[in-house]
Formats: structure tokens, sequence, C-alpha cells
């Protein structure tokens, strides 16, 4: 089975309060974006794999860790020219259940078998029997630009497994298993727009109509902003306009109403996320704002 897992963008990030457990308590809305994504295949056992062959071909052959970076005992990586990020990893679990391939034409700096999609298997393995399963990933949406692309991959693999292996659950059942990966990982087991509370993962529907406008998505090169840094400046505060009231009114009209917390802090370490901001306003975006935690931006354009 193969799936294309979509990011997401946000209408408005407001970051209320801190909780006793250390995250924060927010709201925003969720929304869809098809424009990015990446590409998922799960195999059961060994039936056959229609893009294995095709990521090997694309980014090299595989090599032992030893020959390139090192690696966790049962990883191994595909070389470079550097040998620091592979652009190619492949993990196999210690009881042998679960080979994991992701590729990336930036390169993979992290464990393939603490990638959210192996999470996903391995969570679900501690409630349901799960036969053995490859997964193939190949990352095309970009890391730290808050468009929710690892939580999107892992969603999709959580409803992928539920339909391989006929688990029988149901989206609010998936949504919960999703929540225990990731704030926002609930929201793509629905994949609508839908506003995010709580740590983001208590959704309710909220219609929205976008269809007079055009939405454009710009991921900056080279600029990656972790869920620490965007945190590290934020003073938790209530919105003098809710959020729903801000999404009521007209498109034209949010610019100073509908915001996002995060870019006080983000804007200030990374001023060109700024530039970037105004030069859609320039452009004649209707709205144009940061997407999560950054650095990815956004813009509204009446069609």
């Amino acid at each position: 089975m193969i799936t294309n897992p979509n990011v997401k963008i946000n209408l408005g990030l407001n970051i209320l309060r801190k909780r006793e457990d250390g995250f924060h308590d927010l709201e925003t809305l969720f929304v869809p974006y098809y424009g990015i994504s990446d590409t998922l295949e799960i195999v059961v056992g060994d039936d056959y794999s229609r893009s294995s062959a095709a990521l090997f071909a694309k980014y090299g052959s595989q090599i032992p860790a030893s020959q390139g970076s090192v690696k966790p005992e049962g990883v191994f990586g595909v070389e470079t020219e550097d040998s620091t990020a592979p652009k190619l990893v492949q993990g196999i679990s210690e009881d042998g259940k679960l080979m994991i391939t992701i590729a990336r034409a930036e390169g993979v700096d992290w464990d393939p078998l603490k990638d959210l999609t192996a999470k996903a298997y391995f969570m679900l393995a501690e409630d349901f029997k799960l036969p053995p399963v490859k997964i193939f990933l190949e990352k095309t949406s970009p890391v730290g630009a808050g468009l929710g692309g690892g939580s999107a991959d892992a969603a999709f693999a959580l409803k992928m497994l539920n339909e391989l292996c006929t688990l029988g659950l149901s989206e609010e059942q998936l949504a919960c298993y999703a929540a225990r990966l990731g704030s926002d990982c609930a929201f793509f087991v629905y994949n609508r727009p839908m506003i995010g509370e709580g740590r983001g993962e208590i959704l309710a529907e909220y219609p929205i109509d976008l269809e007079a406008y055009d939405l454009q998505v710009i991921t900056p090169a080279g600029i990656a902003v972790s869920t620490k840094e965007a945190y590290s400046g934020i003073r938790p505060h209530l919105p003098e306009i809710p959020l729903r009231e801000a999404l009521a009114r007209p498109v034209e009209e949010w610019d100073g109403l509908l915001t996002n917390d995060f870019e006080e802090t983000v804007f200030v370490n990374h001023p060109e996320l700024a530039a970037i901001k105004r030069s859609l306003y320039d452009s004649g975006a209707a709205y144009a704002s940061m997407s999560g935690s950054g650095s990815a931006l956004f813009a509204l354009y009446r069609k």
C-alpha cells in the first residue's frame, strides 16, 4: 500500500498557558495542504514493494554503517561524499519484525527506528499481534518547517496498518493512538479543517471556505526551526480576539487579528522570515503568516 502524507498549515496559533505537565495549551485551526507530501509505502511480510528499487536507484547503494557515519546496531546508511548525512538509511528491529527504509535528498540524520512511522508500528504492536512489515518512506516535506510532515507520516502509517492488518480501529481510536505520538498527529487522522486545542490533540471540525483564494506555501531553504527554539521566548497569554471570532471575519481583515504567537520569537532569530512575510503582503496577499513553529510561511491570494 502506498500513500502520500500531505502537510498542514495553521490559521492562527495562540499559546494560551503553560501546563503542569510541561506542555502548553494552545488554539489553532489546522488546514490540510496537498501541495507538499511524502511517499509512504508499507508492505506486509514478503509482499512485493513497488518503491524500494526506485529508492535505492535514486539515492544510492546500501553500505554498512561502519563504512559511513556511526549508527545504532541494525541501522545502515548510504554512502555520501562526507558520510555525515546519508541520503538513505535502513533499520531493522531487534526482533526482525520491522524493516524501515528512509530516503531524503538533504540527508537523513536520525535513527530510522526512532522515526514516528516506526514508533507507530511499535505502539500498535503493544496492543495487537501485528505481522512483520517493511516501511519505505521518501521524505520530500521539509524538516523543521512547522508543516507537520513527520506527524502526517505517523498518522498515515497508523491508518495504513489499521487497514493492512484489519485491526478495525475507528477514526477516533486511531486519533487517540496518534495523539500519543505528537501533538498534531491526531489531526492528520481526520485530515480536514479542524480546530486544535489542548496540546493540539483536542479536535473539533471547523468548516472553512477558502475557495475564493489561492494558497501558496513558501519553505525557505536552509532554515529549520526546532520546537525548543520556537518556545524559548514564548509568553503565554489569552488573545484579545478569540480564534473562532477572528476566523469568522473576512480574510482581508485577518492581518493583526489572526496571529501566530511563534512569530515574535522566531522572527527575532530569523529576520529573513519576517522579510519574506512582508514581501508576501507587498505582492498582494490578502493574508500571510508563518505556519506552526516555522520556518514555512504561507499566503492567501484572492483569485
